[in-house]
C-alpha cells in the first residue's frame, strides 16, 4: 500500500461522511461563486462596443424628473455630436402581468441603428419599423419568452402614463448585451400624452472617445443654471448609478459570503476532528512504529485538503458549466443576461478551498500532537 493509497482509504473509509463532508463543501462553494458572480454583474455591468461612444443625459436633480424636448437642436449643435435621441421610459405592463418584465422605451426610430449600431435585424423589418409610427421593435429574448413574431398586435397598459398603446411588431433584433427592450416611436408617445413636450432623457451617440469628455463638458455647462439643468454622463457610469441605489451592496454580498466561509470551515473542522477521533488507536500505532508528528500532520492535511479540493471540483466546476452554458436569462427570470465565472472568481472558490483544507487540519493535529502512544493505545478498546 502506498502513501496515496493509504490517505485515500482513510478519507473514504466512512464513505457517508466523506460524501457529506464533500457535498457540503461544493454546495458552500457553489453560493460562494454565485454571490461573486452576481456580484460581479451588478456593480460591473456588461457593456458592448458602441456603448464607449454613447452618453446620456438626465435631469441633475432626479432620473424621475423629465426634461423639455426643446434642449433637443441645442444639444444637436453640440461639437462631437453625431446623433441625438429622446428616450422615455413607458413602464407599461403586458398580458396583465404583475410586474415589468422587460424595458420599454420610447425614441426617435430614425436615430435607432446610429446610436445602438450593435443591434442586428433585417433590412426590410427595420424599414417597416420607421415607416408606420405605431410599429415597435423587441429583443430575440423577450419575442422568445412570449412566442411573439412579426405582424403580431401588442397591447401595453401605462403605469407611469395614464395611456393605453398599442403596437404592430414590425422587427425582432438581436446581437445586443441586453436582447430584452422594446423600442417604438417617441411620436406615437407623444400623440397619446397629448405633446406633453417633454421627454425622460436624452440618449447621444459622438463622433469619437475623444470628443466624449468635451461633449459631457459643453452639455452639463450649456444647461447649468437653468430651469432644467442636466447631468450628462456615459452610458457605463449610467449604469452603475443604479447599483449605487440599492445601497451598499458589496458590504451585503461580503458578509453573506463571510458567512458562509465562516460556517464551512465549523463544518469541516467538525467533520474532520470526528474522523480523527476515531482513528487515534491507528495514529498511536503508527507513532509507536517511529512516525513523526510531522508526517501525521502531513497525513491528515492530505486528507483535509483532498475532501476540500474533491468539493471544489464539484461546486466550482458546477457553477462554471451552469453559468457559462446554460441559459442565464431563463434561470433568473431575466434578471441576469449573462453570469461570467471569471478567472479571478475561480482563483478565490479555491483559494477558499484551500485554506479550508488547511484549516479543518490544524485541531485534529493538536490533538494528534498532544496524545501519547499508551494514550491513544487505550482509545475505543
Amino acid at each position: 500500500m502506498t502513501i496515496g493509497t493509504f490517505i485515500l482509504k482513510n478519507a473514504m473509509r466512512n464513505k457517508r461522511r466523506a460524501t457529506l463532508s464533500i457535498l457540503s463543501v461544493a454546495v458552500s462553494l457553489f453560493l460562494l461563486v454565485t454571490l461573486l458572480v452576481a456580484l460581479r454583474e451588478l456593480t460591473l455591468p456588461p457593456e458592448d462596443i458602441g456603448a464607449a461612444l454613447r452618453v446620456v443625459v438626465r435631469s441633475k436633480i432626479s432620473i424621475a424628473n423629465l426634461l423639455p424636448a426643446k434642449q433637443r437642436p441645442i444639444i444637436e449643435r453640440v461639437p462631437g455630436v453625431e446623433a441625438v435621441s429622446p428616450f422615455t421610459w413607458f413602464g407599461g405592463t403586458y398580458k396583465n402581468e404583475g410586474g415589468l418584465t422587460f424595458g420599454q422605451f420610447a425614441m426617435d426610430a430614425s436615430k435607432f441603428r446610429t446610436i445602438f449600431g450593435d443591434s442586428k435585424m433585417p433590412e426590410e423589418q427595420f424599414e417597416a419599423f420607421q415607416k408606420d409610427m405605431r410599429a415597435c421593435i423587441i429583443g430575440k429574448l423577450t419575442a422568445e419568452k412570449y412566442h411573439l413574431k412579426i405582424g403580431d398586435r401588442i397591447t401595453l397598459v401605462g403605469t407611469i402614463y395614464p395611456v393605453t398603446l398599442e403596437f404592430n411588431l414590425a422587427g425582432i433584433y438581436s446581437g445586443t448585451i441586453d436582447d430584452r427592450n422594446m423600442f417604438f416611436h417617441h411620436k406615437y408617445f407623444d400623440e397619446a400624452m397629448g405633446d406633453m413636450g417633454q421627454v425622460g432623457m436624452w440618449w447621444l451617440k459622438v463622433r469619437s472617445a475623444e470628443d466624449m469628455p468635451q461633449v459631457i463638458t459643453t452639455i452639463n455647462n450649456t444647461f447649468a443654471n437653468s430651469s432644467a439643468e442636466v447631468r450628462a454622463e456615459t452610458e457605463r457610469a449610467f449604469q452603475l448609478s443604479f447599483t449605487s441605489m440599492w445601497g451598499n451592496i458589496k458590504l451585503f454580498v461580503g458578509a453573506i459570503c463571510t458567512v458562509v466561509v465562516f460556517t464551512l470551515i465549523l463544518v469541516s473542522a467538525s467533520t474532520m476532528s470526528m474522523s480523527i477521533r476515531e482513528r487515534f488507536r491507528e495514529l498511536a500505532v503508527l507513532k509507536a512504529l517511529g512516525f513523526r508528528r510531522r508526517e501525521l500532520f502531513a497525513f491528515i492535511l492530505a486528507e483535509s485538503f483532498a475532501l476540500a479540493m474533491f468539493g471544489a471540483l464539484i461546486g466550482v466546476g458546477g457553477a462554471y458549466l451552469l453559468y457559462t452554458f446554460g441559459s442565464v436569462s431563463k434561470m433568473t427570470n431575466g434578471i441576469f443576461i449573462t453570469l461570467e465565472v471569471t478567472p479571478k472568481i475561480i482563483g478565490t472558490a479555491i483559494t477558499v478551498a484551500a485554506g479550508l483544507g488547511i484549516a479543518a487540519s490544524i485541531m485534529p493535529s493538536i490533538s494528534v500532537a498532544k496524545t501519547s502512544v499508551v494514550e491513544g493505545l487505550k482509545t475505543l478498546d
